[in-house]
């Protein structure tokens, strides 16, 4: 039978700040680089929206900060799909397939948490065939962490809150839902929900939801009641942790921080936006190319049929299609003396960022100035 999700039911005290993080993917740099950007203190709140671990670099790590954090300030976290993993590799009886661990560990490899497990317990995992062992190493040397996974609920409620890593259908009968649908709820804007709460999700990059304008930022939606905050960290060279901060009383205004680990540089010109600019995103970026480059390539992109310059290193080939990872030719508006983020520095242009959103810069810019406020 499948688990039902569960719900914490809370009223956050008035006068303190909470901020709401999501999809952290085992990056301990990047969470500590976005609490310093918000200035994080004891004093606030904070609401981790699920995804701590997996794809990233460190997942142990970043699990370990969180656990000792929320023994001394005030933290709640919810569980994500990637943080199930753990939790239903060591079951007595798992649902998930030996082919699903096969394709984990051939996508994911050392950025898996059961890879960084196993390494530190000393116990291999090179395939299914190692799940028994693995899981009595993980049960018995990382009892107190696969503890706190197994503790994380899926839903937190307050009166004027939904947090949930996926998504839910609507604010009533919360306890009945799937806890997996939860978790797992892809492409949750498309759905039509609206609620009376606000509703803060993480688990799908808010990218995806941008069909011309690549942006990394936090997605509002007033007049759906819903926020949502994937900033595509440790996915995407471009990708940010987003915090987001709730406003001081129901219906204020939200702001927001971020960090991405990019160089800074002043922009030196000016430069107008492109106009019907296009974001190619995962699962819809299968191109042509019409030429090869060093640096960016031709393509046309067979969805829409339009033609841009792709970087080629983003460039791959699967089951005999190209496909590209991520791309834009939009060229960002930019006034001289604004700063922007690097993200790839070419020999007659920059792929750069300015409050999220990722575009092409034509001018000359100063790196002098390399500091990641």
């Amino acid at each position: 039978m499948a688990r039902k999700a569960r719900v914490v039911r809370t009223d956050f005290p008035s006068g303190r700040r909470v901020l709401a993080i999501s999809d952290i993917h085992g990056n301990p740099a990047f969470f500590r680089g976005v609490l310093e950007a918000a200035r994080y203190t004891p004093e606030d709140i904070l609401v981790l929206v699920g995804d701590l671990i997996e794809k990233g670099p460190d997942s142990l790590g970043l699990l370990r900060m969180v656990m000792e954090l929320a023994q001394r300030n005030t933290v709640y976290c919810l569980r994500g799909n990637c943080d199930d993993l753990v939790c239903e590799f060591v079951q007595k009886e798992p649902s998930a397939p030996d082919a699903f661990y096969r394709y984990y560990l051939g996508v994911w490899g050392e950025r898996c948490t059961l890879v960084q497990m196993a390494r530190e317990a000393g116990c291999p995992f090179r395939g299914p065939e190692d799940r028994p062992a693995l899981a009595r190493a993980i049960r018995e040397r990382f009892a107190p962490e696969l503890a706190f996974l197994e503790s994380m609920p899926e839903v937190l409620l307050t009166p004027d809150y939904l947090f949930v890593h996926g998504g839910v259908p609507d604010e009533d009968h919360l306890e009945g839902l799937d806890a997996w649908r939860c978790m797992k709820n892809d492409n949750f804007l498309a759905q039509g929900r609206s609620f009376r709460r606000w509703c803060v999700v993480g688990h799908w990059p808010v990218t995806l939801y941008h069909p011309h304008v690549a942006s990394v930022a936090p997605l509002l939606l007033p007049e759906r009641h819903i926020a949502s905050i994937d900033g595509g960290c440790s996915l995407i060279m471009d990708g940010q942790l987003n915090a987001l901060e709730l406003p001081a009383a129901p219906g204020g205004p939200f702001s927001w921080y971020a960090y991405d680990g990019l160089p800074t540089a002043v922009a030196l010109d000016g430069q107008a936006p492109s106009a019907d600019p296009i974001n190619i995103r995962w699962g819809g970026g299968v191109v042509e190319v019409l030429a090869w480059g060093e640096e960016l390539s031709r393509c046309r992109h067979l969805e829409t049929g339009r033609e841009l310059e792709v970087l080629t290193d983003y460039l791959s080939v699967r089951n005999g299609e190209v496909w590209c990872q991520v791309s834009t030719d939009y060229r960002l508006p930019v006034s001289p003396g604004e700063e922007l983020r690097v993200v790839r520095r070419l020999s007659d242009r920059a792929l750069v960022k300015k409050n999220g959103v990722i575009g092409w810069y034509f001018g000359r810019l100063d790196e002098k100035r390399k500091e990641n406020p």
